[in-house]
C-alpha cells in the first residue's frame, strides 16, 4: 500500500506541474504569437506602411480588389502635379464650367462646391476644393483641363497606374463616384454602374508615390477648414472630410493627410498619413464597420487610429546591418587576371528598418551576388574600389515578415572595398603556363589512374 501511495503522490505532482505549465503557456505565448491579431480592426482590407522605405508593418486582405471611392482622387492629384511640373498647365489657369460639371456640382447628395455654368475658375481653387472637400465636379473640371475630356483623363489614370506597378486596378472616372451618379455623362468606355477598384496594397503604393514625388500635397490636405470663393454669393464652407486632423472630430497627433472615400459600393474607406519624429506612416482601411457591422465615418477613423497606434507604439527604426559589414565565409570574391587572387567585398551603406524592437535579432542579411558580373563565380581584374558585385537581402528568421511595397525597396549594394589592378602581361603569361602544365599534370594523373 505504501508503494501505491508514493506512486499516487508522484502522479498527482506530475499532473499539477503539467496543469501549471499549460496555464503559463496559455497566459504568455498567445500574447506574442497573436500580437498582430490584437488589432482586431473591422475592415474588409487594411495595410500599414513605413512611408520612407515602403516596409509593410501590417496587412489584412491587402491584395483583394475593392471599391476605393474618392481615394481615387489621389491619382487625379498626382496627374495634376505632374502636368504642372511639366508646364502643360498652371495654377492660375482658368477652367470654364461645362454642362457636365455644372450639373454634377448642383447635386447636393454628393460632395461638391457650386459651379456656375460658363463661369471660369482657377485650377488652384478647383484643386483645393478637391483635396480638402473632395468636390466631385471640381475634380472633373481638373480632368477636362489636363486631358480635354474625362474619358481621355481616365485613360491617363490607368496608364499611370500601370507605370507605377499598381495591380488589379480599374479606373472608370476621375472622381471615384459610381458612374450612375454622373447623370448619364460618365466616360462611355465603362458601364453605368461601374466604379473605381483597387486593392489596399496598390492604394498604399499610390499614396507613397504621391508623397514621394509631390509632398507639397500635404500643405493642402492638412487644412481643416477653408471657404470656397469667400466673399461671393457662392461662398461655401469646406470642412475637411479627414476628421483625424487637429481640431476636428477625431484628432490624432501627426495626421496631415491624405484622402477619404465613401460610396455604397466602397463603404467607408480612408488613406491616412501621420508623422511623429522622423517616422511617417501610411494607413489604408477599406470598408470599415463598427461593432454592429455598420459602416460609419467613426469606424474608418477608429480602424486607422488602431493601425497608427500599432505602428508608432510598437516599432522603432533599428540598424540591421552596418556599413562595411562583411558576410561570414564570403568576405572576399575570387579574382582572375589580377595581382591578387581575391578582392574584399562589403556592404556599401548601413541598412535601417522600422521593426519591432523585440524582433531586431530575427533579421539577418543574406548576400545576393550579381551573376552577370562574374565568370564561373570569379570577378575579372582590374577591379575598382566600390565596384558593385551584388546586393543584400534581409531575411526574418523567426515570425512573419510582410516585406515591402516594392521588391527593390531598401535594396543596398555590396561592393568591392579595395582596388585590385590587372596583372602584367608577363604575370598573366606565367599564370597561363602554370595553368597549362597543371591541367596536363591533372590529365596525366587521371590517365594513370585509369590504367591502374
Amino acid at each position: 500500500m505504501e508503494v501505491f501511495e508514493k506512486v499516487n503522490k508522484v502522479l498527482n505532482m506530475t499532473t499539477l506541474l503539467t496543469i501549471m505549465a499549460v496555464l503559463l503557456l496559455t497566459i504568455f505565448v498567445p500574447q506574442q504569437a497573436k500580437a498582430d491579431d490584437a488589432l482586431d480592426i473591422m475592415v474588409d482590407a487594411a495595410i500599414l506602411v513605413d512611408a520612407d522605405t515602403g516596409k509593410i508593418l501590417y496587412e489584412k486582405n491587402a491584395s483583394a480588389p475593392l471599391g476605393i471611392a474618392s481615394m481615387s482622387k489621389m491619382m487625379t492629384e498626382y496627374l495634376l502635379f505632374e502636368a504642372i511640373e511639366e508646364g502643360r498647365i498652371n495654377w492660375d489657369q482658368k477652367y470654364t464650367v461645362t454642362e457636365y460639371t455644372h450639373k454634377v456640382s448642383q447635386d447636393m447628395r454628393l460632395s461638391n462646391v457650386p459651379l456656375r455654368l460658363g463661369e471660369a475658375y482657377s485650377i488652384q481653387e478647383l484643386y483645393e476644393a478637391m483635396a480638402i472637400y473632395s468636390a466631385n465636379a471640381a475634380t472633373i473640371g481638373i480632368a477636362e483641363t489636363i486631358a480635354g475630356t474625362e474619358s481621355e483623363f481616365v485613360r491617363l489614370m490607368n496608364k499611370k497606374a500601370k507605370e507605377m506597378g499598381l495591380e488589379d486596378v480599374k479606373f472608370v472616372n476621375s472622381t471615384g463616384l459610381n458612374n450612375a451618379d454622373l447623370m448619364g455623362m460618365h466616360p462611355k468606355e465603362s458601364g453605368v454602374k461601374d466604379e473605381n477598384v483597387m486593392p489596399a496594397r496598390s492604394v498604399a503604393i499610390l499614396a507613397k508615390a504621391l508623397l514621394d514625388s509631390y509632398p507639397e500635397v500635404l500643405e493642402t490636405t492638412k487644412i481643416p477648414v477653408k471657404i470656397f470663393r469667400e466673399g461671393t454669393d457662392d461662398a461655401t464652407r469646406m470642412d475637411n472630410w479627414n476628421y483625424m486632423l487637429p481640431g476636428l472630430v477625431y484628432p490624432y497627433e501627426g495626421v496631415d493627410g491624405l484622402k477619404t472615400g465613401t460610396t455604397d459600393f466602397a463603404g467607408h474607406s480612408f488613406t491616412g498619413t501621420a508623422k511623429r519624429g522622423d517616422t511617417r506612416l501610411i494607413a489604408v482601411v477599406m470598408k470599415a464597420v463598427d461593432n454592429e457591422g455598420v459602416g460609419s465615418y467613426k469606424a474608418r477613423f477608429d480602424a486607422t487610429r488602431a493601425l497608427f497606434d500599432f505602428g508608432f507604439n510598437q516599432f522603432t527604426t533599428e540598424e540591421i546591418v552596418p556599413a562595411g559589414y562583411q558576410f561570414e565565409g564570403d568576405e572576399t570574391l575570387p579574382l582572375t587576371k589580377g595581382k591578387k587572387d581575391s578582392v574584399n567585398i562589403a556592404v556599401q551603406e548601413p541598412i535601417s528598418m522600422l521593426v519591432r524592437t523585440s524582433d531586431k535579432e530575427s533579421y539577418k542579411p543574406e548576400l545576393v551576388l550579381d551573376k552577370s558580373v562574374l565568370t564561373d563565380g570569379k570577378l575579372e581584374a582590374s577591379v575598382e574600389k566600390d565596384q558593385v558585385v551584388g546586393t543584400v537581402k534581409i531575411i526574418k528568421e523567426d515570425g512573419k515578415d510582410y516585406g515591402y511595397l516594392s521588391d527593390k525597396a531598401n535594396e543596398v549594394k555590396v561592393v568591392t572595398s579595395e582596388k585590385v589592378e590587372r596583372a602584367s602581361w608577363f604575370s598573366l603569361s606565367l599564370q597561363a603556363v602554370g595553368s597549362f602544365f597543371s591541367s596536363m599534370w591533372g590529365g596525366a594523373t587521371d590517365f594513370v589512374k585509369g590504367l591502374i
